[in-house]
């Protein structure tokens, strides 16, 4: 392997802990939560996303798993008392519901796939490269972004849905339709705004240090 080569890929890791560090602070941190209006977006995708436009679908699959791991870690031992922990790892009970292997689904699927759409997105399937920006539309980012965040956002309810539907109904005491729809209103789409804006445009100086 020669200098440059090696100079590329450890520029390459570094790039990816760097994300994976920003991905700790959004995830056991406030900074990790900005408020819109009564409405509260979190910013814990955005690395996954940057990543997947940056590097490609294995980075973004990457910081996607490292988000959910994070994310399992939180509700397993930081906050396995919430009412609604069981839905995002096996090991919370909460009165009468516990998690189970759906909870694994839910916590690390979305989050893995939210990494593999955006690279899907702008046709950047090859890991340590980065994408010709030159000969790109500059809207092909800015719809990654929007369908990455929206993957996870929609994946997520989904799942809950399919495998914990009744309990979840009951402890928010609205029905499971109702409850997806508003996640997607009052979360998903203001999420997938930020993304939007925020994502393209970090994405770019990165591949530019």
């Amino acid at each position: 392997m020669s200098g440059n080569m090696r100079n590329e890929k450890l520029k390459y890791i570094l790039k990816l802990c760097f994300l994976a560090a920003i991905e700790f602070i959004f995830c056991f941190t406030p900074l990790g939560s900005i408020p819109i209006g009564p409405i509260v977006a979190t910013l814990a995708l955005i690395p996954v996303i940057i990543a997947s436009l940056t590097f490609g679908l294995k980075a973004g699959a990457t910081i996607g798993f490292i988000m959910a791991t994070f994310s399992f870690i939180y509700w397993t031992f930081l906050m396995p008392a919430f009412p609604t922990a069981f839905l995002f790892t096996p090991f919370a009970e909460v009165s009468e519901y516990k998690g189970n292997i759906g909870s694994l689904i839910i916590c690390f699927v979305p989050r893995v796939l939210s990494g593999i759409v955006p690279a899907l997105v702008v046709g950047h399937n090859n890991s340590q490269e980065v994408v010709d920006t030159k000969t790109m539309s500059p809207v092909k980012p800015i719809i990654a972004s929007i369908l990455g965040s929206l993957t996870n956002t929609i994946l997520v309810l989904i799942f809950i849905a399919l495998f914990f539907g009744k309990e979840y109904s009951t402890i928010m005491g609205k029905g499971v339709l109702v409850l997806i729809g508003s996640t997607v209103i009052t979360n998903g789409i203001p999420e997938a705004i930020v993304a939007a804006i925020v994502c393209p445009i970090v994405s770019r100086i990165i591949k530019n240090i």
